[in-house]
C-alpha cells in the first residue's frame, strides 16, 4: 500500500499496483485530490499488517495497522486523522511513524523525542508496540510544554535542536540515555532564553572532525561554490581556518555533508552545511543557526533536505508558494539568509512542509482521474470534530 497524508490532515492508502512504472521524464499523475490550500507532506510504502504510530503534540501515542486506514482512489482525498483517532481539542499529529516490518529490529532501534521548552528524551522503540486503540501516553508533559518531533535514531546519529529566537544545539545521541519508562519527563537537551522555545528536532549523521578540520573545509567550500558569508566557526571557535587539509580527508566531509534548511517567519531562508553545526555536550545555551531580527522575523521551520528535494511555505492568510530546494541559496549559518516568500504586509509563515512528487498534477498516466470520488475511503467535508 501508499500511504499518502496531508498538510491538512488527511489520509488513505492506495494499492502500489495502482501506480504504474513510467518511463523517465514522464509527468505522472495525481497522488491525492486537495483543496487549493492542502498539498501532500507525507508519502511511505508499507505492508497492509505494518503498524503505524501517531505522536500527537499532546504527548501521546496512537497506533494503527495499515489496513484500517481508509482505501481511496488516486486522486480522493482520504479522511481526516481527527476522524479516525481520539484527538482532543488543539491536540495535533506531529509525527506519523511506520513501524520495521522486521520485528527483530524494533529492539534495536531508539526513539528520540524533543518537546518546545527543550526537552529530550530516548527510548527503545519496543516501548511503543503494544498500544490500544485510545492511545498511551508516549511522553509526560508539563503544562504548557507539547511535543515538537519523534524520530528514530541510533548511537551513529546526533541529534539537532533549534529554536525560535535562532539558537541550536547538536550533540550525539548517546548524550541521553535510554529510559525505560514513558512517563517520564526527559533530560534538558537546550538551556532557552527568554520568551524562546524548541521549534524543531532533526536527527542528522555523526562524523567526527575538529575545528580546524571543518573551518579549512568550509574555506574550500566556499571558495568552489561561491558562497555567501564567512566561515562561521571563527565566530564560535579559535581555530585555524587556514589549516591544510588532505584530498582524502575533504573527499570523505563532503561524502558525509549534509544541508540544513532553515526558514524565518518573514519568509527568508538558506541552506547551511551541516560541517558548520559543531557537536557540543547536550543543555547548553547553543550557537547561532540564523540571524534573527527585524528583516527575518523568528524562526519558523529547521531540517535537512536534498538537493532534488521541493518545499511548500503556507503563511497565515492562506497563501501558498511551492519551490525547489536548489534554487535556495547556500549560505553561512549565522546570515540572514536570503527571499524565499515575499508576504503580504502583516502576514507570516506559518508552515514549511517538503513535499512529495506524488502531488504533481496527473499527465500521461492511465486510469481514474478526476471526478473520481475515491469509494469508501473517500471524504468529501470531514464531520463536525473537524473544528
Amino acid at each position: 500500500m501508499v500511504v499518502t497524508v496531508s498538510h491538512a490532515g488527511y489520509i488513505k492508502r492506495v494499492p502500489l499496483a495502482t501506480y504504474r512504472a513510467q518511463r523517465r521524464g514522464g509527468k505522472g499523475r495525481s497522488g491525492m485530490q486537495t483543496r487549493e490550500e492542502d498539498f501532500v507532506t507525507r508519502l511511505f510504502v508499507a505492508n497492509t499488517h505494518t503498524p503505524v504510530l501517531f505522536f500527537s503534540s499532546r504527548g501521546m501515542v496512537y497506533k494503527m495497522k495499515v489496513w484500517r486506514l481508509p482505501l481511496a482512489a488516486p486522486n480522493a482525498r482520504g479522511k481526516a486523522l481527527i476522524n479516525l483517532l481520539p484527538l482532543e481539542a488543539g491536540e495535533g499529529i506531529t509525527t506519523i511513524m511506520p513501524l520495521p516490518e522486521d520485528e527483530t529490529q524494533w529492539q534495536s532501534l531508539d526513539v528520540m523525542f524533543a518537546t518546545t521548552r527543550g526537552t529530550v528524551r530516548r527510548n527503545k522503540l519496543s516501548d511503543f508496540v503494544d498500544i490500544r486503540q485510545n492511545g498511551k501516553i508516549a511522553m509526560k508533559l508539563d503544562e504548557g510544554d507539547s511535543i515538537v518531533g519523534v524520530y528514530t535514531c541510533s548511537e551513529d546519529d546526533d541529534v539537532l535542536l533549534t529554536t525560535r529566537r535562532g539558537h541550536c544545539i547538536r550533540f550525539a545521541v548517546g548524550e541521553v540515555r535510554v529510559f525505560v519508562g514513558r512517563n517520564s519527563i526527559g533530560v534538558r537537551g537546550i538551556s532557552l532564553g527568554q520568551d524562546d522555545e524548541v521549534m524543531s528536532l532533526s536527527i542528522l549523521r555523526h562524523f567526527e572532525a575538529d575545528g580546524a578540520e571543518r573551518a579549512a573545509y568550509m574555506k574550500l567550500r566556499r571558495a568552489v561554490d561561491g558562497e555567501e558569508g564567512p566561515a562561521s566557526e571563527a565566530d564560535d571557535e579559535d581555530v585555524d581556518s587556514g589549516a591544510a587539509l588532505s584530498q582524502d580527508r575533504y573527499v570523505a566531509m563532503s561524502a558525509a555533508e549534509q544541508f540544513i534548511l532553515t526558514v524565518s517567519e518573514n519568509g527568508y531562508g538558506k541552506r547551511t552545511s551541516s560541517h558548520e553545526y559543531r557537536v557540543t555536550g547536550r543543555g547548553g545555551k547553543g550557537i547561532v543557526a540564523m540571524a534573527v531580527n527585524d528583516r527575518n522575523g523568528s524562526l519558523i521551520a529547521s531540517f535537512p533536505v536534498d538537493d532534488s528535494d521541493q518545499i511548500m511555505l503556507v503563511a497565515d492568510n492562506g497563501q501558498l508558494i511551492r519551490c525547489p530546494v536548489h534554487d535556495i541559496r547556500i549560505a553561512g549559518r549565522a546570515t540572514q539568509g536570503v527571499t524565499i516568500f515575499d508576504t503580504a504586509e502583516g502576514h507570516k509563515v506559518v508552515a514549511v512542509e517538503r513535499i512529495s512528487d506524488e502531488d504533481d498534477e496527473a499527465g500521461e498516466d492511465t486510469g481514474n482521474e478526476a471526478g473520481e470520488d475515491g469509494g469508501d475511503g473517500a471524504a468529501g467535508e470531514p464531520d463536525s470534530n473537524d473544528a
